[in-house]
C-alpha cells in the first residue's frame, strides 16, 4: 500500500444506520484551497469525515520549513481520530488541496458513540493499523529505492481511476496499457508536493520529471503531470531502466 491504498475510505465501511448516526453528530464546514483543516501541535480534539474534495496530511521535518506528505485524502475518510481518541496533540497537519468539505464531528461526542458502537470503533481501530503499515511501507521505500522508482510509483498510484485520486478523467486514445493507470490522466499537484509525498528535494523530482519527459512518458504543466506512457512508467517503478 502506499499513498492511498486499497481500503473503503471510513463513512463507506459504515452501515447506512452508522453513517446517519455519526453525521448526526456533528455540522459541515467548507474550507478554502490551502486552509489547514487540522494544524501540527494543536491540542483540539474534533474529528472531520471529509465530504467533498481533497487534502494532504503532512508533518515538519527536521529540515524546518520542510514538510513530508504523509497521505492524501479523500470524500469518506475520517480525520483526526488520533487526537480524539488520547487527547494528546495533533500529530499533523491536514490541508486542502482545492474547496473542501468535511462534517465536523466533537472529540468527546465521537468517543461516546464509539462507546457505544463496537463495530464502529472496530473500523476506527483498523484504520489506524493500516495506516501504520502504510507508513512503515513508506519508511521502508525512501530507504531502498531511487527517486525515479519513487515517483514513478507514486505517479501511478495517484493516477489511477480505481483509487478516486486527485486526477483527472482519461482522455480517449487507441492505446491499451497493461500498467494500473491509463494514458491521459492527469495528477494534479506541483512539483514540490510531489516532492514531498516522495520524501525526495524538489531539486531531484524536477530532474527525474525531466527524463521521464524525454521519454515521452509524463508531459508537465502548472501544477499537474499527466501520463503519457502508463506501461513504461510502471516498469521503471518496478526498476527497468531505460
Amino acid at each position: 500500500m502506499g499513498l492511498l491504498g486499497d481500503e473503503l475510505a471510513f463513512a463507506q465501511a459504515l452501515t447506512a444506520q452508522e453513517r446517519e448516526g455519526v453525521m448526526a453528530l456533528g455540522h459541515r464546514k467548507r474550507y478554502p484551497a490551502d486552509a489547514h483543516l487540522l494544524t501540527e501541535g494543536d491540542r483540539s480534539s474534533h474529528v472531520l469525515i471529509v465530504l467533498q474534495g481533497w487534502v494532504t496530511v503532512s508533518v515538519a521535518t527536521d529540515r524546518g520549513a520542510t514538510r513530508l506528505i504523509l497521505g492524501l485524502r479523500g470524500p469518506g475518510e475520517l480525520l483526526g481520530e488520533m487526537a480524539a481518541l488520547d487527547r494528546h496533540p495533533r500529530s499533523a497537519t491536514v490541508r486542502a488541496l482545492g474547496p473542501t468539505e468535511a462534517q465536523v464531528i466533537n472529540g468527546d461526542a465521537f468517543r461516546r458513540f464509539l462507546a457505544l458502537h463496537p463495530r464502529v470503533s472496530g473500523l476506527v481501530i483498523r484504520q489506524l493499523t493500516f495506516r501504520l503499515r502504510s507508513a512503515d511501507q513508506e519508511r521502508s521505500a525512501l530507504a531502498s529505492l531511487t527517486v525515479l522508482q519513487r515517483l514513478a510509483h507514486r505517479l501511478i498510484e495517484l493516477s489511477r481511476p480505481d483509487t478516486s485520486g486527485p486526477y483527472s478523467a482519461p482522455s480517449t486514445s487507441p492505446r491499451t496499457p497493461t500498467a494500473p493507470s491509463a494514458a491521459g490522466s492527469v495528477v494534479q499537484l506541483a512539483q514540490d508536493e510531489l516532492a514531498a509525498t516522495v520524501g525526495a528535494t524538489r531539486e531531484a523530482v524536477a530532474k527525474a520529471l525531466r527524463l521521464l519527459r524525454t521519454q515521452n512518458i509524463v508531459r508537465t504543466g502548472n501544477r499537474m503531470v499527466e501520463i503519457l506512457d502508463p506501461a513504461l512508467l510502471s516498469l521503471l517503478a518496478d526498476g527497468h531502466q531505460e
